[in-house]
């Protein structure tokens, strides 16, 4: 599985949810950074991932465009959280580099502007 492969597979294990799947795709010592939000690494990314669908925590990507130079993957999606009967959905940019068939770097950036109104939407809906 190449590159932009192996990213579509992670995205998808995750929305089915498979998460200990997706989990298998990351590489030992991955490092996942997200927009304002602390850096995390190496296993306690899978560990967060699993804790989050422990939770009931569900995750849906749309991925609406990827792009692909050598071993790093661009995406262009749209992600949902939810929870329950609440959703937010927001658009996220990815980096994802892949080495040996594993994630080694996962870096999103979106706007939290963007965020708050998916959640509040959500919340409108879920209280209307």
């Amino acid at each position: 599985m190449g590159p932009e492969e192996t990213v579509r597979e992670f995205f998808r294990l995750l929305a089915l949810p498979d998460t200990a799947a997706a989990v298998a795709l990351l590489d030992d010592e991955v490092v996942w950074r997200n927009t304002g939000l602390p850096t995390v690494t190496g296993r306690k990314v899978g560990g967060m991932l699993l804790d989050a669908e422990k939770r009931g925590i569900a995750i849906a990507i749309t991925v609406h465009h990827a792009a692909t130079d050598g071993d790093v993957v661009l995406t262009d999606r749209t992600d949902v959280l939810s929870k329950g009967k609440w959703e937010a959905s927001f658009r996220v940019r990815g980096t994802l580099e892949v080495r040996d068939g594993k994630i080694t770097v996962w870096d999103d950036a979106f706007s939290w502007l963007d965020f708050t109104r998916g959640a509040l939407v959500g919340l409108t809906r879920l209280l209307g």
